[in-house]
């Protein structure tokens, strides 16, 4: 009898551990939708939700995808998000989408995303784009896109596009989440306020600290 109330508690244990670990990810919707209530002072994973009966269509709504983002910029690219901070009806379904405009030679430079997924369609143009693998493989996954073409960089791998072509190039972006986050590497490295402490990025890269110093100085 003491072996069957053992093995009876280690049935339940394992059922309560697997009970939180199915729980641990985004719960299901328990509503239509949640239209993010941008004024309200919760502070909640996400955004409080707008009283339903406020709720308009434009709650819904986002115009501006076609136009051209300003590429006059140092990497030559621009990113147009349009996620919650765009559209507040997105709240709660794990969702978003950007356009990435490039002009010639024009880089969206290597960066990851922390919440989601992003899979890429080339509207216009011809790109480069690539993914690394975590540690301790850091193998590169890379591809030459044309219009049309399709590609997927797994949910918090570094990632980029860039424009191999000799004119401007347009690519259209969905993300699985609300707000997918962006952590641009350079930036995050050797542009964090207050900054990284020059020996440790040195010691890290294995280059003279002058280095690392110049390029913080250029971020």
């Amino acid at each position: 009898m003491a072996a069957m109330r053992m093995l009876l508690l280690a049935a339940a244990l394992l059922a309560l551990a697997c009970s939180h670990g199915a729980t641990a990810s985004d719960p299901s919707l328990l509503q239509d939708f949640c239209v993010a209530d941008k004024m309200s002072q919760v502070r909640v994973n996400g955004l409080a939700c707008k009283d339903a009966k406020e709720v308009v269509a434009e709650d819904f709504y986002f115009s501006g995808l076609h136009v051209a983002g300003n590429t006059a910029n140092k990497q030559g690219a621009m990113v147009t998000p349009v996620n919650v901070a765009q559209i507040g009806g997105l709240n709660t379904l794990g969702i978003s989408l950007v356009r990435i405009d490039y002009a010639p030679s024009g880089l969206n430079p290597p960066h990851t995303h922390p919440r989601s997924t992003e899979i890429l369609t080339v509207i216009e143009g011809c790109l480069e784009v690539g993914f690394v693998t975590s540690n301790p493989e850091n193998k590169l996954f890379t591809k030459v896109l044309n219009k049309g073409d399709v590609f997927v960089f797994p949910k918090g791998l570094v990632h980029y596009q860039f424009n191999k072509g000799a004119a401007n190039a347009v690519a259209i972006a969905a993300l699985s989440s609300q707000n997918p986050g962006v952590i641009t590497v350079a930036n995050a490295v050797f542009g964090a306020e207050p900054s990284i402490s020059g020996d440790i990025i040195a010691k890290a890269f294995q280059v003279e600290k002058n280095t690392v110093e110049w390029i913080q100085a250029q971020l």
